[in-house]
């Protein structure tokens, strides 16, 4: 049975939130069991070493083991010292550090680059995957994860769920694929995604195809599927509201609430965005969700700007491949396919969510419904090579453009949707 506690219009006090995590976990069947936690990296808003606290104690010394995983999917690894500022341990101690909070816990990655340590539970056929995909693609996906997974009895997932562009809403199953799965799922259920467009899918309530298909291959996982979903108050470590259960089922009651909180609706377009991307992101791989949360609010021909100046690299992991393809409406790679198949299609699908909308045929090339211009540390050639526009950051005035008609300023871009009425 789900647990839910809080809503839209509450604030929950920190010994709400213990008390609710020590109870649901007392109630439920941990003793004796190998546990795995998935929980967020640093680009999400989230109380997490709070939360890991109340898990921690309601825990250590009933379970077998206990192992902290961060869900990076394919971001880049997190390192000692960013490990101790996620879950809130001194830094400069490795391997002694994390004791000091969590005792008796093993702190990992997803280690994603290693094969060893991705292992297969089974494929999703070509016919079933044509099903949930609504007929966009038809060929079987070997579905991997993470050994920490298939080894534990329990998986436990702790995290946040935000309006997403691949899936409609994050957290649940979504920390299992991609957040700890390997490439094969990645690649499919993003493109899967691309094809549908983000700005068809983000925000939408309910089981998308691209929850389908992920809770599809989460149905393959060995381990008991367990989740705290968390509605967060976006760039606070503040909570609406917290719910308990399995992953799917806790993960709806937090979506419900969480398009409440999270969606901002304007009565009209607007000309352009000036989206001040939060500091949270460190390169354009994550950064661009300040062009994914507001492009459904932008008029045909209004522009984009993301402004962060910190942000100096496009991606550590996948940046020469991103060069190599540049930012591309979606019909730009599905008409030329034969050309793209072969690239990795997770970073076709990213390319086609931050360019947006638009349209490509042989005879008069791309048309992209609007401009998207970077205001990054990412210097111009780079940038305008990607097929981007530029603007240098030092030029900006939020104030000013604040001031301007038909204009939206954006503060701490990246978690709050913008959709029209």
């Amino acid at each position: 049975m789900t647990r839910v506690l809080g809503s839209a219009q509450e604030i929950l006090a920190p010994d709400e939130i213990d008390k609710f995590v020590r109870d649901a976990l007392d109630s439920d069947d941990y003793t004796g069991k190998r546990v795995c936690v998935l929980v967020p990296d640093a680009t999400r808003s989230c109380p997490l070493p709070a939360v890991l606290d109340s898990v921690h104690a309601a825990l250590h010394g009933r379970v077998a083991e206990l192992t902290f995983m961060v869900a990076l999917g394919t971001h880049p690894a997190m390192t000692e010292d960013q490990l101790a500022a996620l879950f809130g341990y001194p830094p400069g101690l490795p391997g002694q550090g994390s004791e000091v909070r969590y005792p008796g816990v093993t702190i990992r990655n997803h280690e994603w680059w290693q094969p060893e340590m991705l292992v297969s539970v089974g494929t999703i056929p070509g016919p079933e995957l044509s099903e949930l995909s609504g007929g966009r693609l038809n060929d079987p996906v070997d579905v991997r994860l993470n050994r920490a997974v298939v080894d534990s009895d329990v998986t436990l997932v702790v995290g946040p769920v935000f309006p997403h562009e691949v899936v409609g809403f994050s957290g649940g199953n979504k920390y299992l694929f991609p957040g700890v799965a390997g490439q094969e799922v990645i690649d499919v259920s993003h493109w899967l995604g691309a094809l549908i467009t983000s700005a068809g899918i983000i925000g939408t309530r309910g089981i998308t195809p691209v929850r389908a298909l992920i809770n599809r291959a989460a149905g393959l996982v060995p381990s008991e599927l367990r989740c705290f979903s968390l509605v967060v108050e976006s760039g606070t470590t503040n909570l609406h509201a917290i719910s308990y259960g399995d992953t799917q089922d806790a993960w709806a009651a937090a979506a419900d609430i969480t398009a409440e909180v999270d969606v901002r609706y304007l009565d009209k377009p607007v000309r352009r965005v000036l989206s001040l991307v939060s500091d949270r992101y460190d390169e354009l791989w994550t950064a661009a969700k300040g062009m994914y949360k507001v492009e459904p609010v932008v008029a045909d021909g209004g522009q984009v700007v993301l402004y962060a100046p910190g942000v100096t690299e496009v991606s550590r992991t996948h940046g020469a491949a991103i060069a190599e393809v540049g930012y591309h409406c979606r019909d730009y790679f599905v008409r030329q396919w034969d050309r793209f198949k072969d690239l990795p299609w997770g970073v076709l699908a990213h390319s086609t969510h931050l360019r947006g909308g638009g349209s490509y045929d042989e005879i008069a090339g791309e048309h992209c419904r609007i401009e998207v211009t970077l205001a990054t540390g990412i210097d111009e050639a780079t940038t305008r090579a990607l097929g981007l526009s530029y603007l240098d950051p030092a030029g900006i005035d939020a104030a000013e453009w604040a001031r301007e008609e038909d204009t939206l300023v954006v503060h701490n871009a990246g978690e709050i949707l913008y959709r029209l009425r």
